[in-house]
């Protein structure tokens, strides 16, 4: 049986939890005036509606209504229950509880059941391949090269990182012997399914196994590095697109380096989860990577989030030159802060630390980056001979292209000297082409733009509430604020509110007042599972009350709220009518009409 966490604790954990601070951890939040803000993660937006109040130790968004306490929203931003967001901020406060949490404590948000044994195939996998590195013979060369190429039995060890057996189906029996389904196993990509005979065979064999975690530390999936480099299979092997990895969504490293870089605001973005296991092992703490993809929009809107300021550090060779301008534009497109790290004699972050050393990668590339329009005209001089006309007016079309929308005064003439220096163009034909550019651009965009009006339906806004909807706010937050007006409402007798969703809330309500016996709309919105009606509380709790006047304003939305049921009574009645007459069954209609006239001379009299 599951134990209740004690009132006291939760509320300990609560205070020594500062929204601002939990938050900052997801995401990267910005102060203006009193309260902090930042792009909500709950919805897509490219302009902060994300508000939190340190005061009040709440969130709220204003686009999509989403709000709560710093309990509630690693509840919502992680996809679990109370107890397990309880304990996560208890393990974080430096408080531990003694929760044994059960199968009722699975995402509330409800994965289903197969891929939850996916994601706990791949914990079982991932300690099996550790084992299997760390303490057995079959292990050791795998384990020695790995401490050759500079990997420290620490980092081994927190990585997790193991050793896939040659043999066919080591794995595969292991799991079976644990009972997990071998149809879910080839769904999430652990096993294949031979299709001869059906029988089931390990995906990865005689493979150094790298688990690769999603945003929250959960093993999703493996990437397996040979260890025979001269046979003819791949150098590495990655799990297949599955229910729960999806490559366009996961940057390697996400979970263990966010601390570093919600501390410093900046991340080092990189190719490969070799590089960023260098790069940690060097004393980088702040680097993520693409998973054996180019940089998606959904990298990049997680990485917005989190920073303004990207270091951009592939390959040296044409490959990785070619990707980093590539990810830079899109990053700057965003309007990130973007640098990039050159690395030289096309060597990569690994080569490069093991050939100079942790400190020289760390002092002389990642912390002296180029600027993004530097990098961009440096990349535009490759392969580009100055004797010939066309390379030097294809090298001047290139950076000025780069220049537009993109610089300040400043840059704009600082990088315009540069490039009459290199060419030997007078600073003044550069500038008339530039503005020729420019205009053609801006007269572009324009069109661009009109296209996209005569197309695109018109951008939605709130719709705003009506009388009924803002008495129904305003009744809840009196509600929420003080146990005796829902006492009063009860007395009452009537149904308080029209909306389901409200009346579901004004139940839930009633439950936690026989329970709690004070008002406190921050432990109650912690008990609702459902995230739209919590936003419909955290709503009702900010609206604007007057608690001199709490009374009248009561006494004004019932009433508005009972005029309202009986208008929707008349409008219904209306309806049976009109169908009544359509079936000729006039005296059925009139009767409805004398209900209709009573309720009318009732509405008249209030």
């Amino acid at each position: 049986m599951t134990k209740k966490i004690p009132e006291e604790l939760i509320e300990q954990i609560r205070s020594q939890s500062d929204i601002v601070d939990v938050i900052s951890d997801y995401m990267q939040l910005t102060k203006r005036g009193r309260n902090w803000f930042g792009l909500c993660p709950f919805h897509g937006e490219q302009t902060p509606s994300f508000s939190v109040s340190q005061d009040k130790q709440i969130f709220h968004c204003f686009g999509c209504g989403a709000g709560g306490n710093a309990i509630t929203f690693v509840m919502d931003i992680e996809n679990i229950p109370f107890p397990d967001a309880v304990v996560k901020l208890g393990e974080r406060a430096g408080v531990q509880l003694d929760v044994e949490l059960t199968a009722s404590s699975q995402p509330v948000k409800a994965i289903s059941k197969a891929e939850a044994n996916m994601r706990q195939a791949h914990d079982v996998a991932m300690e099996f391949y550790h084992h299997l590195l760390m303490n057995t013979e079959d292990g050791e060369e795998a384990l020695q090269y790995l401490l050759n190429r500079g990997f420290t039995q620490e980092l081994i060890e927190s990585q997790k990182i193991g050793w896939a057996l040659p043999s066919w189906d080591s794995l595969t029996a292991f799991l079976g012997r644990k009972e997990f389904s071998m149809e879910e196993m080839a769904e999430c990509g652990l096993v294949i399914q031979r299709e001869s005979d059906g029988s089931y065979f390990d995906r990865f064999r005689g493979r150094i196994m790298f688990p690769i975690r999603d945003d929250n530390g959960k093993v999703i999936a493996f990437s397996g590095r040979i260890l025979n480099t001269d046979a003819e299979e791949a150098k590495y092997m990655n799990s297949p697109e599955t229910p729960i990895f999806h490559k366009s969504e996961v940057l390697y490293n996400l979970d263990r380096a966010r601390a570093t870089i919600r501390k410093t605001r900046q991340v080092v973005l990189m190719e490969g989860f070799v590089d960023v296991l260098a790069a940690t092992n060097a004393g980088v703490t702040n680097a993520v990577a693409t998973m054996g993809t180019s940089l998606t929009p959904q990298h990049i809107q997680r990485l917005k989030r989190l920073v303004e300021q990207i270091t951009v550090c592939y390959d040296g060779d044409s490959a990785g030159m070619e990707g980093a301008r590539r990810s830079a534009h899109l990053l700057k497109a965003e309007r990130l802060k973007v640098e990039v790290a050159v690395l030289p004699d096309k060597l990569d972050p690994d080569d490069y630390i093991r050939q100079y050393g942790a400190e020289a990668f760390k002092t002389q590339i990642i912390e002296k980056p180029q600027a993004y329009l530097a990098f961009m005209m440096m990349y535009a001089r490759r392969n580009k001979n100055f004797q010939f006309e066309n390379d030097v007016l294809q090298y001047v079309q290139e950076v000025l292209e780069e220049l537009i929308g993109v610089s300040s005064p400043i840059e704009r003439d600082l990088y315009i000297t540069q490039l009459a220096n290199e060419t030997s163009i007078s600073q003044e034909a550069i500038y008339a082409q530039y503005r020729k550019l420019e205009a053609t651009k801006s007269k572009h965009y324009k069109s661009e733009q009109l296209q996209v009006q005569e197309v695109a339906p018109l951008p939605t806004t709130q719709k705003p509430l009506t009388a009924a909807e803002r008495a129904e706010r305003l009744l809840l937050s009196h509600m929420l604020h003080n146990v005796h007006v829902v006492d009063k409402v009860l007395q009452s007798g009537e149904e308080p509110f029209v909306r389901d969703e409200y009346m579901a809330v004004f139940v839930r309500l009633i439950g936690f007042y026989e329970e709690y016996s004070t008002a406190d709309y921050q432990r109650f919105v912690e008990v609702i599972e459902d995230s739209e009606l919590r936003k419909i509380v955290m709503e009702a709790a900010l609206a604007e009350r007057d608690p001199e006047h709490a009374e009248a304003e009561i006494a004004d939305c019932l009433k508005h709220l009972k005029k309202h049921r009986i208008q929707l009574e008349i409008d219904a009645l209306r309806q049976q009518q009109t169908e009544a007459e359509k079936m000729h069954e006039y005296k059925q209609a009139m009767e409805i009409v004398q209900k209709i006239i009573h309720l009318r001379r009732t509405l008249a009299t209030m």
